[in-house]
């Protein structure tokens, strides 16, 4: 009677776990998979558009750089009109934490209005901060700086 009950737990511990991983992405919704050879719209805006954009020190402004990323992110998030979008502001380790934070917020509200300019619903768009507590690179020279000092788009 135990094996049975062993049998029916393992079984029902299996199909839960395909039931999570399989179909459209799961729980993830809008931004699961959606067609394009399995990836996610997430994966798929990294790797056609790109998700980050960066900037100079201690500033917020767009770059003209930047720009271009903008303008096909912003292409691409029109063609997904149910897709909604998270823009992270981070920056380097240096300044105050307090500081930090502020200029995150200023440089992920620079990147929303940017794509709101551009015809993207202000609606689809929130944004966050983490000033410099989630750095893209470790290190303590212009070139962790320079990775760190970014607006990150995320599906949703």
């Amino acid at each position: 009677m135990r094996r049975f009950f062993v049998t029916i737990a393992a079984l029902a511990l299996l199909t839960a776990c395909e039931t999570q991983t399989g179909g459209s992405g799961g729980a993830r919704g809008a931004g699961g998979a959606d067609g394009a050879g399995g990836m996610s719209s997430q994966q798929e805006l990294v790797a056609k558009v790109g998700d980050r954009v960066f900037f100079d020190f201690n500033k917020h402004a767009i770059r003209a750089d930047s720009q271009k990323t903008l303008q096909a992110q912003a292409n691409w998030l029109k063609q997904r009109s149910s897709l909604s979008i998270t823009i992270e502001g981070h920056c380097d380790e240096r300044g105050t934490r307090e500081y930090n934070l502020a200029l995150g917020e200023r440089r992920a509200n620079a990147v929303k209005d940017y794509l709101v300019a551009l015809g993207v619903p202000a609606s689809r768009i929130t944004t966050i901060s983490y000033g410099e507590e989630r750095p893209a690179a470790l290190g303590h020279n212009e070139s962790a700086w320079t990775q760190n000092r970014r607006g990150v788009t995320k599906v949703n």
